[in-house]
């Protein structure tokens, strides 16, 4: 039985995160060859480039900060080189800030739009120059968030930072479109991941908090976002483009 992305190879920013692990995974079990940057050393990508190889995949993990526009040029080269054009690009790399508007640093501001603006348009800038080039179809995700269109008082650096990518998704994806480039966002709410996840593990209350909070009662996992980033890269989904799918359980809703 064919399986879904068989012969396509997918990038993936931010792929030691647990949005970025789950993905790889799904697309792995897909059938797709996978390339993964993080700014973590190589050794701690050894576990993970493990579990992709037994679905029977190509693979690899390169170090990069996304910051670096050369850096993820390179990147992008050597996966070309590697596996192929990569006909998938996930921008998910992203840092956040527990701070408010008056406790931010100005470091703290700058990191947080180098990574997680500047670094997903140099990695679907580039990436999809290549297909343009090679008049290859795409399809881009921008893993963004519900806090790009409600305020989050206390991540305001993040928060802007995915209005910007929002606003990017859009503009892209109406350049690309006559190429058969398709460019969306997912932008999840409560997620059991990341820096939340860590908060809850740690503070069983707060967890159940956010879940009494959610209007459908359920947070979800990075799994349930990887499964949604796939049916956007799904071959069958050929007119949907320049959109946000929000999975937010209504929490936009409340506001």
């Amino acid at each position: 039985m064919n399986k879904l992305f068989e012969n396509q190879t997918v990038l993936i920013s931010g792929g030691l995160g647990d949005i970025g692990r789950a993905t790889a995974l799904e697309f792995a079990q897909q059938g797709a060859a996978v390339a993964l940057c993080d700014i973590h050393p190589a050794a701690k990508a050894s576990a993970l480039l493990e579990q992709l190889s037994a679905c029977g995949v190509s693979c690899r993990y390169s170090q990069v900060d996304v910051t670096a526009a050369q850096a993820v040029q390179q990147w992008v080269d050597e996966t070309e080189q590697a596996l192929g054009i990569p006909g998938i690009i996930i921008a998910n790399a992203a840092i956040v800030t527990l701070a408010g508007m008056h406790a931010l640093t100005p470091e703290q501001w700058t990191a947080e739009l180098a990574v997680n603006l500047n670094g997903a348009f140099y990695l679907t800038q580039y990436a999809t120059a290549r297909l343009v080039e090679k008049q290859l179809p795409g399809r881009v995700v921008f893993v963004g968030s519900w806090a790009a269109a409600s305020v989050h008082a206390h991540i305001p650096a993040y928060s802007v930072s995915k209005a910007g990518v929002r606003m990017l998704c859009k503009c892209m994806a109406l350049e690309l479109a006559p190429h058969q480039i398709l460019v969306n966002e997912i932008a999840p709410g409560y997620v059991a991941a990341g820096l939340s996840g860590r908060i809850w593990e740690e503070q069983p209350g707060k967890l159940e908090e956010a879940i009494a909070r959610v209007p459908v009662k359920k947070i979800m996992t990075a799994k349930t976002v990887a499964e949604q980033i796939l049916y956007l890269c799904h071959p069958q989904q050929e007119h949907m483009t320049g959109m946000t799918l929000l999975m937010d359980g209504g929490l936009s809703l409340l506001s």
